[in-house]
C-alpha cells in the first residue's frame, strides 16, 4: 500500500482509536498512541515513509517549543534553583548509573556505555508536556516547575551528545551565530506580525513562528547538532509572548494535537521489537531498573529538600523518569555512527520507549495531586467579564484540550 493517503488514513485511523480508548480507560492519549504503536508495529507492515518521519520529527519538535512556551518567566525566577537543582541531578545520576552498569555489567565498550548513559539521562518533555495540558497542570506551579526541570534535563543530555560525539562542521558556528541573534530578537518579532497582521484567516502569525522553528532547525541539523534543541530555546524565549497571546497558544495546540503528535508517538511505538525484548529481556529489564533507580535516588531526595508534599515529590519523580525523543534520537545516533550495533539499538529504544510509559502510568494512576490544591485564580480580565455579562449561558473551551466545558464567567486559572 504504496498509497500516501491511504497510508494516511491508517495512521489517523490508529490516532483515533487511541484518542477514544484514552478517553474511555482515563489513561493519557500519548501512551496509549505508543502501545497502538507497539501492537500495530509487531503485528502487522508498517513501514514508516519519509514523509511521516517528517511529520513524527515535526510533531516532536512543536510539542517541544510549546512546551517551552508553558515555561512562565515570573514563576521561573521564584522557582529558579529547584529548576536548576532537579533538572541537574535527574540529568547526571542516570547518566552515569546508565553508563557504568553497560559498562561494567552488560560488558559494553566504553563508546556504547556512552550512548547508554546518554540515551537514558533524558526526560521527555513531549510525553510531560501531553500529560499536563489533558491534566490542567500546565497551569500550575508544580506542572511549570516539572516542565521547566525537564527542558534543564534534556538541554544536559543534548549537551553530552555534542561534547562526546560532536561533529562540527562550518555550519556550527553559523547556528551559534543565528542563535544568538535570532533568539532576542524572536519576542519583538513575534508581537510584531501579531500587531500588524494578527487575527487574519492566513494565520500569519502561526507561519512566522514555524518560519524560527524550521529555519533554526535546519541551521542546528546542518551543524551537527539536533533539530529539536532550538525549538526548546524559542519556545522558552517566546513564553512571555504566548503568554499575552493565549489564542495563538491554543491554535498551534490544536495543530500539534490533531495532526503531527500522532505521527510521533505511534511511530515511537513501532519501533519496540518485542522479539528484542523477549531475546534480551533481562537486559532491557535491567536498564529499565537502572534508569528508574537512578532517577528516584537522585530526585527524590531533591523534592524532599524544597518541601514538596509526599504525593507531588513522587508525581515529580516519576515524570521526571520518562524518556523519550532525544532517548531514541541518541540511540539512533549511535547506531548511525558505528557506537552501538544493532541489537543494543533495540534494547536502547526498547527501554526509552518503556520508560515513556511505564512512569508516567504508575505517576497519573497512583500520585496524580489534586488539581484544585495547585491552581492558582485571578479575577478574569476585562474582556472576559465582558462576554460573561453579554451571555447568559455561553461556554468557553476547556484549555485541557479534552473536550470539558467551562461556564463563560469562570475565573481565569493562573500559576
Amino acid at each position: 500500500m504504496d498509497n500516501p493517503y491511504s497510508i494516511a488514513a491508517l495512521w489517523i485511523g490508529l490516532a483515533f482509536i487511541a484518542a477514544l480508548i484514552a478517553i474511555r480507560t482515563g489513561v493519557s492519549v500519548s501512551l496509549v498512541e505508543i502501545i497502538v504503536g507497539i501492537f500495530v508495529g509487531n503485528l502487522f507492515d508498517v513501514s514508516s515513509r519519509e514523509w511521516i518521519d517528517f511529520l513524527a520529527g515535526f510533531g516532536s519538535g512543536l510539542l517541544t517549543f510549546l512546551a517551552g512556551a508553558e515555561l512562565e518567566p515570573d514563576v521561573l525566577k521564584s522557582k529558579l534553583s529547584q529548576v536548576l537543582t532537579l533538572g541537574v541531578i535527574a540529568f547526571l545520576f542516570p547518566f552515569a548509573g546508565a553508563l557504568l552498569f553497560a559498562y561494567y555489567v552488560a560488558g559494553w565498550d566504553f563508546e556504547a556505555a556512552e550512548i547508554a548513559g546518554i540515551a537514558l539521562s533524558t526526560t521527555s518533555v513531549a510525553v510531560v508536556y501531553a500529560v499536563m495540558l489533558e491534566t490542567g497542570f500546565n497551569e500550575t506551579p508544580l506542572g511549570k516547575v516539572i516542565l521547566a526541570a525537564c527542558f534543564v534535563n534534556d538541554l544536559g543530555t543534548v549537551l553530552a551528545l555534542a561534547i562526546l560525539f560532536v561533529n562540527v562542521t562550518w555550519y556550527l558556528p553559523l547556528f551559534i551565530l543565528a542563535l544568538a541573534v535570532v533568539l532576542p530578537l524572536a519576542p519583538r518579532l513575534v508581537d510584531g506580525v501579531v500587531r500588524y497582521a494578527g487575527g487574519r484567516i492566513s494565520e500569519p502569525e502561526v507561519k512566522f513562528v514555524f518560519l524560527i522553528i524550521f529555519g533554526l532547525g535546519g541551521l542546528a541539523a546542518a551543524g551537527g547538532s539536533e533539530e529539536i534543541l532550538p525549538a526548546y530555546l524559542a519556545g522558552m524565549i517566546l513564553a512571555g509572548t504566548f503568554l499575552r497571546e493565549r489564542t495563538l497558544v491554543l491554535r498551534m495546540r490544536t495543530t500539534a494535537f490533531s495532526i503531527l503528535t500522532p505521527f510521533y508517538f505511534i511511530r515511537a511505538g513501532t519501533f519496540v521489537d518485542v522479539s528484542a525484548i523477549v531475546s534480551g529481556w533481562w537486559l532491557v529489564a535491567a536498564f529499565l531498573g537502572v534508569k528508574m533507580a537512578t532517577k528516584f535516588v537522585g530526585v527524590r531526595p531533591v523534592t524532599a529538600y524544597y518541601r514538596f508534599p509526599q504525593r507531588e515529590a513522587m508525581y515529580t519523580t516519576l515524570l521526571m523518569s520518562t524518556g523519550l525523543t532525544f532517548g531514541t534520537i541518541s540511540a539512533l545516533f549511535g547506531l548511525t555512527h558505528g557506537a552501538i550495533t544493532s541489537d543494543q539499538y533495540a534494547i536502547l529504544v526498547t527501554v526509552v520507549i518503556l520508560s515513556a510509559f511505564v512512569p508516567t502510568l504508575i505517576a497519573q494512576q497512583f500520585f496524580k495531586p489534586a488539581l484544585e490544591d495547585h491552581v492558582v485564580q485571578r479575577p478574569a480580565p476585562a474582556a472576559a467579564v465582558e462576554a460573561a455579562l453579554t451571555s447568559r449561558d455561553g461556554a468557553v473551551p476547556s484549555p485541557s484540550g479534552d473536550g470539558n466545558r467551562a461556564p463563560a464567567d469562570a475565573p481565569v486559572k493562573e500559576a
